[in-house]
Order: C-alpha cells, then sequence, then structure tokens
C-alpha cells in the first residue's frame, strides 16, 4: 500500500464502492496524565481508541481500506470475524477483503499523543504542570486518532465516549454527560471526519446561551461556550467572544434561513495549535493567541472577530454543505473568508473590516497568486500533500476577493439566494463547483459559465491602468483602463470596477469629486462617462475595492501620491493606494528606499490602525529584503529615527502609541535605540502613556538578544517573571536570536537534527534563528539546507516539514549564488515530493523577487 498520501482516485474509488452508515468512537485519554504511556512502557506515549464503522458496499465480496495511523493495531474484527492485524495493517492503512452488502468493522489500537498539532496533540503547561489535550485534524489526521474513511464525502454521524482522568472535562461536538466515569456525546449530524474533534483537560469554562424566534414562531436556544487554560483565564475577554458570536448568529440566520444545525456552540482557545481556527461543529478550536494577554490595538479585536465569524459560516460553507474532494476546497474557504468580513462590517462594531480585508488579505492573495504555484481557485489536487499545500492566499483570499467581485456582478441579492438554495438542496451532502453555479445562474439570471471560467478556472492576477487625456481647456477627454495579464496566465477577465477621481480642495484636501461604476474586458476600456470632467491629480481604478486587480497608476496620479498621500482623507481609498505602491515595490516598479520614504512621510498620518500596522510590516520588508544592500544600514537608521519620532509624537496610551513602540523595537539596532530599550525595560526611562506591560517587554527583548545586549541569563530572569506557555516561546525565540555561532548551532541541531522539539516550540526557535542582521552568522547554514530538507521531508510530520523548510530557507543570503544554489537543487531532486518542490520553489521566486527589488533600489541610488 502506498502509506499515508490518499490520492484523489483512491478517495473516488471509495466513494463509488462504500457509504458509511455510523461511527461509533470509544477513547481512553487516561494515560495523558501521570509517567509513562499507560500500555506498559515505550517511548511514545499512547491512548486505547476503539472504533466500530457501520458500512454499506454496493459490490458485495470487493476490497477496500480503512484509514489508521497508530503505532499499534490490539485487534481488527470484520462481520465478527477477527483479522490477524500485522497481516491487514500497515501503519496507515486496514486491508478489508471480501466486503459484504453490510458491514461492521471494529479496530482496537493504540493511537499516539502528538506535539506536532496534528491528531490528538497533547500540551503540558509549564506553569502548572497540568494537562491539556485537543485535536485537530484537517485535512487527514483524524485518523491519528480513531480507524475511519478519511475523506470528505463519506460523511456519517459520530458517537463519541471518552473516558479521562478525573477532574478533567471533556468536550466534543455534540452535547456531553459524565456518567460512571465515562463521558458520552450525542449524536452528531451526518459530517466529514475531518471536522470532529475532541478536547479534553481541566480547562477554565464559562458559558452563556443565544436565543431566537423566527417569523413563523419557532423557536432556537443554543448554548454558548467558550474554554481556555487556567493560566489564561485572568485574560479571558469571555463576553466579547460571546457579544460577536450572538451577532454573527443574527446575521447569518437573517441572511441564510437556515437555522443553525448543530446544536452547542462551543468555542475552545487551545494551545500550540498550528492553525487560526477550525470549524468543528459545536466545537470550534482557535490558537490561543487570540486571548490578548497584553495591550493590543483594535486591529486584533477585528481580526479575532473575523476568525470567529469566518469559522461560523463554515457551520454552513464546509460542515453542511461540504466539497466533494480538496479541489473544491473553495466552496468553504473562499465563501467563510468572504463572509468573515461581510458579517464583521454587517452585524459588529468592526464597520471598517472592507479596509483591512483590502490591504492585509488581497495582500496575502496577491503574493500568492504571483508565485510559480499559483493555481486557479478550483484547483487540481492530487492527493493529501497537495490539499496541506493548498490552504493558501488563492483559496482564501483571493477566492474571498473573487466572490466580492461575484456580488458587485451578480448583485447581493441574487447572491444570497443563491445561498439559501444552495444550503437547503444540498443539506448534510457534499458538492461540486457546479452545484453552486446553478444556484447562481438560476437567482442571478447570468450565465455562470464565462464567469466562472475567467474567475475560479484560471490563475494569475491582472493589472489594472489609468490612461488619462485631457483636452485644450485641461479637461478629461478620454479615460481609458488598460488591462494587462502576466505572461504565463495570459487571461483578461472581465472587471466591474469604480473609477474614482481625486483633487485636493483648498484647504489641501486629497478627495473625490467623481465616480464611475463600469465593467472592464479586454485590453484596453473606455469609460465614456468620465469625459469632461475636471482633470484629476489622482485617477484611483478599482475604487472602493470592487474587484480583485493590481492597482497601477498614471505618471500624474504616482507624483501626487508622493507629496500628497496623507492628504487623501477616504481611509479605504487611501488602504488601496498604500497597497499598490507595495505591490510596486514588490515587482521591482518602485525603489525600496521609496517606499521606505513614503511611510516615513505619511504613516504617522494614518488613522486605520490596521493600515497603519500592515505599513510597518512592509516597511520593514522594503528594508531587509528590495532595499539596496549598501543601503539598508541608512534605510534601517531612517526607520528607527521615524519610529522613536512618531513614538514620541503619539497621544499617550493610544493604539498608534503601542503601535509605533512595536515597530521601533524592530527596527532598532543602533546603541542609543537599544539603550532607549534596555531603559524602558528597566524602567529607568519612560514615555507617558506608555504601558509596558509582559508582552511588549518580550518585544522589547529580542532586539536586545539578537544584537547581543541581553544574553541567556537576563532571558532567564525574565522566564522566571513571566514563567508561562507563552513566556517559554517567547524566551525561546529570543535565546535562538542571539548572535553567537554557538547558538546557531545548537538551534541548527534542535531544528535539523532533532525532533524534541513541539510545533510551538518549532516555530520559535525558526523564528530567532534567522535574523535578518546576522547574515554573515546564519551564512553556513544554507548549503546545509539544501543537503538536509529532502531527508526532513522523509522523516517529519508534514505540517513539521512544512514549518522547517519554509523558515530556514535562507532568505537572507540574498544574492545569485544562493539562487544558483536553489535551482541546483530543484534539477537534482525533480523527483522529490512535489510538495516539497513547491515549497522550494515558491522561497526561489520569492528570493529571485528579493534580488529584482534590489536592482531596482539601487539603479535609484544611481539616477
Amino acid at each position: 500500500m502506498p502509506g499515508e498520501n490518499l490520492t484523489r482516485e483512491e478517495a473516488r474509488e471509495r466513494a463509488a464502492l462504500l457509504s458509511v452508515d455510523g461511527y461509533e468512537v470509544a477513547l481512553d485519554l487516561r494515560s495523558a496524565v501521570g509517567d509513562g504511556d499507560g500500555d506498559g512502557g515505550g517511548e511514545t506515549r499512547t491512548f486505547r481508541s476503539v472504533t466500530t464503522i457501520r458500512f454499506r458496499c454496493n459490490e458485495p465480496g470487493a476490497a477496500s481500506f480503512a484509514d489508521l495511523i497508530a503505532p499499534n493495531v490490539t485487534s481488527v474484527t470484520l462481520n465478527g470475524k477477527d483479522l490477524d492485524p500485522g497481516e491487514v495493517f500497515d501503519g496507515s492503512r486496514i486491508l478489508l477483503e471480501d466486503l459484504a452488502a453490510e458491514n461492521e468493522l471494529t479496530v482496537d489500537a493504540r493511537c499516539a499523543y502528538s506535539r506536532t498539532g496534528e491528531g490528538m496533540h497533547r500540551f503540558v503547561d509549564p506553569e502548572d504542570d497540568e494537562v491539556y489535550l485537543y485535536t485537530q485534524y484537517e485535512p487527514a489526521d483524524a485518523r491519528r486518532v480513531f480507524a475511519n474513511f478519511e475523506q470528505p464525502d463519506l460523511k456519517a454521524p459520530y458517537r463519541f465516549e471518552v473516558q479521562a482522568p478525573e477532574g478533567w472535562t471533556v468536550w466534543s461536538n455534540g452535547a456531553g454527560e459524565l456518567a460512571e466515569g465515562v463521558w458520552r456525546f450525542a449524536e452528531t449530524k451526518p459530517i466529514s471526519t475531518y471536522i470532529t474533534c475532541v478536547v479534553a483537560g481541566p480547562y477554565h469554562y464559562v458559558t452563556d446561551s443565544y436565543e431566537r424566534t423566527f417569523e413563523d414562531g419557532t423557536k432556537l436556544e443554543i448554548p454558548l461556550g467558550a474554554l481556555c487554560r487556567k493560566g489564561l483565564s485572568p485574560y479571558f475577554d469571555a463576553d466579547d467572544v460571546f457579544l460577536v458570536t450572538k451577532q454573527g448568529l443574527d446575521f447569518f440566520h437573517d441572511h441564510f434561513d437556515y437555522p443553525y444545525p448543530f446544536g452547542k456552540y462551543d468555542q475552545a482557545f487551545v494551545p500550540e495549535y498550528n492553525l487560526g481556527a477550525m470549524e468543528n461543529p459545536g466545537l470550534v478550536t482557535f490558537r490561543e493567541e487570540y486571548i490578548f494577554r497584553g495591550k493590543v490595538t483594535q486591529a486584533s479585536y477585528e481580526a479575532r472577530a473575523n476568525v470567529v465569524l469566518h469559522e461560523m459560516a463554515h457551520m454552513w460553507f464546509g460542515d453542511l454543505v461540504t466539497m466533494e474532494w480538496w479541489d473544491d476546497l473553495w466552496l468553504k474557504e473562499s465563501f467563510a473568508d468572504f463572509m468573515g468580513t461581510f458579517a464583521n462590517v454587517g452585524a459588529t462594531r468592526f464597520t471598517d473590516a472592507w479596509i483591512t480585508f483590502a490591504n492585509r488579505r488581497k495582500a496575502w492573495a496577491y503574493r500568492a497568486d504571483q508565485l510559480p504555484s499559483t493555481h486557479p481557485v478550483t484547483a487540481d489536487i492530487r492527493d493529501l500533500q497537495d490539499a496541506k499545500l493548498n490552504f493558501d492566499g488563492i483559496t482564501y483570499a483571493k477566492g474571498a476577493s473573487v466572490l466580492k467581485q461575484l456580488v458587485a456582478y451578480v448583485g447581493e441579492d441574487a447572491f444570497l439566494e443563491g445561498a439559501r438554495r444552495y444550503f437547503k438542496r444540498n443539506a448534510y451532502g457534499n458538492t461540486r463547483l457546479g452545484d453552486l453555479l446553478s444556484v447562481l445562474a438560476e437567482t442571478s439570471g447570468r450565465d455562470m459559465t464565462a464567469w466562472a471560467h475567467s474567475w475560479l478556472q484560471t490563475a494569475g492576477v491582472n493589472s489594472l491602468t489609468p490612461q488619462v487625456l485631457l483636452d485644450a481647456e485641461g479637461r478629461v477627454a478620454e479615460l481609458a483602463v488598460v488591462q494587462e495579464a502576466p505572461e504565463a496566465y495570459p487571461e483578461e477577465r472581465p472587471h466591474r470596477i469604480a473609477v474614482g477621481l481625486y483633487r485636493r480642495t483648498p484647504e489641501g484636501a486629497l478627495t473625490r469629486y467623481a465616480r464611475v461604476e463600469t465593467d472592464v474586458e479586454g485590453p484596453r476600456t473606455v469609460v465614456a462617462d468620465l469625459a469632461g470632467a475636471e482633470a484629476p491629480e489622482l485617477v484611483l481604478v478599482n475604487d472602493d475595492d470592487l474587484t480583485y486587480c493590481k492597482i497601477r497608476f498614471d505618471e500624474t496620479s504616482l507624483a501626487t501620491l508622493r507629496g500628497h498621500l496623507g492628504a487623501l482623507t477616504d481611509p479605504l481609498a487611501r488602504a488601496l493606494c498604500w497597497s499598490a505602491l507595495w505591490n510596486m515595490t514588490r515587482d521591482a516598479l518602485l525603489p525600496a528606499r521609496d517606499f521606505v520614504d513614503l511611510v516615513l512621510r505619511f504613516g504617522g498620518r494614518e488613522s486605520d490602525i490596521g493600515v497603519l500596522q500592515m505599513l510597518h510590516t512592509w516597511a520593514h520588508s522594503a528594508l531587509v529584503h528590495y532595499a539596496d544592500p549598501a543601503w539598508r544600514a541608512t534605510g534601517g537608521e531612517l526607520l528607527a529615527e521615524g519610529a522613536l519620532r512618531e513614538l514620541r509624537a503619539a497621544r499617550a496610551g493610544s493604539e498608534h502609541q503601542l503601535a509605533w513602540a512595536r515597530f521601533f523595537a524592530t527596527a532598532a539596532s543602533a546603541e542609543a535605540d537599544l539603550a532607549l530599550l534596555k531603559d524602558l525595560l528597566d524602567g529607568a526611562e519612560t514615555i507617558e502613556g506608555l504601558e509596558v506591560d509582559q508582552e511588549l517587554r518580550w518585544s522589547f527583548l529580542e532586539p536586545l538578544a539578537a544584537h547581543g545586549v541581553a544574553d541567556e541569563s537576563v532571558l532567564a530572569a525574565e522566564l522566571a517573571r513571566d514563567d508561562t506557555a507563552s513566556g517559554k516561546r517567547h524566551q525561546v525565540r529570543c535565546l535562538a536570536a542571539r548572535p553567537s555561532q554557538a547558538v546557531k548551532a545548537q538551534a541548527w541541531a534542535q531544528l535539523v537534527e532533532g525532533d524534541s522539539l513541539s510545533n510551538a516550540l518549532v516555530e520559535a526557535t525558526i523564528a530567532g534563528f534567522d535574523q535578518p542582521s546576522q547574515r554573515e552568522l546564519t551564512a553556513p547554514y544554507a548549503e546545509k539546507y539544501f543537503a538536509a530538507i529532502a531527508r526532513l521531508w522523509q522523516e517529519r510530520s508534514i505540517q513539521i516539514g512544512m514549518d522547517v523548510v519554509r523558515g530556514l530557507f535562507p532568505s537572507f543570503q540574498d544574492r545569485q549564488e544562493t539562487l544558483d544554489a536553489t535551482d541546483a537543487w530543484l534539477t537534482a531532486h525533480a523527483d522529490a515530493a512535489p510538495a516539497l518542490r513547491r515549497l522550494v520553489l515558491e522561497a526561489r521566486d520569492d528570493l529571485a523577487r528579493s534580488l529584482r527589488g534590489q536592482t531596482c533600489d539601487a539603479a535609484a541610488a544611481r539616477a
């Protein structure tokens, strides 16, 4: 058998052969606490998992297989006959031969607790030595916890029962009760394996309830719960989580006309989580970093609300109606990404969430869509490794952007009515692209075939540039929009856009005085309705962010932004201009030093805190990746000076002050700047209104560690001050950041030679290891990287493999020799796993883009 990597064809064959009536899963998790593994010793800590599956086969006598990844299988019984585990189980699959029309399979196994965030993750809290468990399965890790048919289109109801250590609480998808030492949970609706869930441990748990009376008089009551580790309970603002949850449930009930179908609604914030969150029906899991231990800006609360609503949208898009195979992953992720922002704007206090979407989410999509691994929104997913890597900016943010364009194309009412019909027709079933397109064609009256081909079945991002001709009187004689497509993906798409014309007022504000919505098709579209308008100082194509494209500027508009970007009064228009300027920097059309200059001149006037924090990220990236290496030191000094100036000028206690403080720490490298950070930590100096809480202390300590100012003893003392799981992650990152050959060698050995770190500590070590200020120190590891990654990919779980291959790529060794070494590895490893090659190809593309940007920046210095 071919091991863990299920292919699409195997899944199709199995789905054609089998249908599943139900699962009964019994887990004994008492081995999670104490010494040993509970099964007589051994290095791997395991738990008992007993699964009974009732399923039908439409070709009696045929053979198939069940999925299970486990260290040991005690027994396998098929239709009352005991099978020899040594003969039928190969470590990832259980061979099932001579199937009957109706079958019952029982598998008794020892499954392994995980330290990688995959399957049943076991976390020991260093603060109090308490053990916390949770499961995470997407796309195919339920088989690490119980035997199953691990593919999304073999849905079934589940009954879970769990034995846990005394004093623990256990949660699953359905409501649970503890009786005679066993937690038993209500049977679920038919759902896919990857959204089943178990959370167990001494979690802090808060409850509430949601009630709704519908127009027909029926009432719906949903028990609400929210949980986190006990150590985080002092920081847990469950009331705000419940507020957004209730607002979201109201919003989706209003718009979907389909009551929430999964009973209770628990939300668990869990440690060492690989994802942002996961939409398990009735028990959504989130990374615990959404519980804020220190002061954060409103952008963080908005982001959390967006994730809460994103996962809630999945209850319909993904859980109730599920894609047949991972090709159509967009049928849940693109919709949830769009709906998260749609609901945030429509139901919560975060009414400017579309600005964040335009500035942050689309930046993710634009980057992904220009990589060599770009793909259509509906992707070609050959196997589970492909699926794992396709949780990317295309599937999420580009798909959501396309749906925003679709709403503009067919109208909001038609779009939502299509969603309502889609739910009712396909409830508890599986769908493909055509199922959605057919209902949208019904509700909109439009032929969706051409739209779907252009937007869902082709890759690449178009660029839209205005062309303005003025008449003798200085008015617009003709305004056209030129569309360009990349050579590799020459599709010119239909775009519904708004074109905005802007001029400065006598008071100096840059405001819009004309706006026209139009359809852009083909290489050049004339916007006839703008003829005769006053000459614009700025033309903003895709005003209001209706479509998915890269915005370009004519010469006059670019000159206006260089001189007056801060005068642009509309926050969404300003965010779109910043995004366009960043794309130009990445495309080597705008020198990195010019982008840094724009941020230094106008960033302090940015009112939207989320945009400001994104500008900080981009400015840092411009400096360390795209700036001429000869200018980096100068640019770093300018960024640090500007950040400190804005920090001191910001209103005391404001979120802008906090954002500039964090950015100053990122930029600090000069002796005086590092001394200031140290004084702020020690209390020798203060800035009015700036509270240096524990999280900000760690933000200040990382640059101090990276520049050799904070040594191991300082970091140990800080850990003693913050002896928590969060503190440990911060300390590990700072320890790996120290500028020492011995430190780098130790970190490399832990990541590459050993396998003792949990997923969270792998992430922290990687973050500390590769510092842009330590290029010479980490240069020897470029060759070691290419020598190690093939072996790593074979030996580690796919999650850890992805983290290490991405995180340790020598991106700061930004010279032609590194690019050549990457190409040599790709040539020599043509037969490597496609997922591994994809990761290396993506990193190569980023490196090549950096070198082009540096060439552009150097040319600007010579001009």
